[in-house]
């Protein structure tokens, strides 16, 4: 299958919901946490404008969507370096092992090189073993020192 990436646009907001749902089920039937708010809505407001939250890069095949990943930038002050956070990456299950994810990630890389970062993070679902297993092979280390905090303000 061919497929080409290309940065997100507003146009593509209902199939990138449609995957993320997707995403979302598949979390929960591995026995995930998972309640989105993530809508049509939320997508266009927080992914365009004056001051995006996040941006993205989808694979399409001639006629849809293959996967996206979403992704915001940051700042590791230890290492001094701007970093890139992947937010969400997510191929459709009949166009894994294809290259696709592993091409939205290193496309994450050039965009994280192109600001001046040199690190990308990201957090992944314990049920998910699929994933350790497909960033393990990417070359990914954990950081095992650390967890991941959440505050509700």
């Amino acid at each position: 299958m061919e497929y080409s990436i290309r940065p997100a646009v507003r146009e593509d907001a209902e199939a990138v919901l449609r995957l993320s749902t997707e995403f979302g089920e598949w979390i929960q039937s591995l026995g995930g946490p998972i309640e989105s708010r993530f809508d049509v809505e939320a997508y266009l407001r927080d992914g365009f404008g004056h001051d995006p939250a996040f941006s993205g890069l989808v694979a399409t095949s001639e006629t849809e969507l293959l996967g996206y990943i979403l992704y915001h930038g940051g700042y590791e002050l230890d290492d001094a370096a701007r970093t890139l956070y992947l937010i969400d990456l997510y191929v459709r299950e009949d166009a894994r092992r294809l290259g696709v994810g592993r091409t939205l990630i290193g496309e994450a890389a050039n965009v994280c090189r192109a600001l001046g970062g040199s690190q990308l993070y990201w957090s992944v679902y314990k049920v998910n073993p699929s994933a350790f297993e497909f960033y393990e092979k990417l070359g990914a280390t954990y950081i095992e020192d650390q967890k991941f905090m959440v505050l509700d303000i």
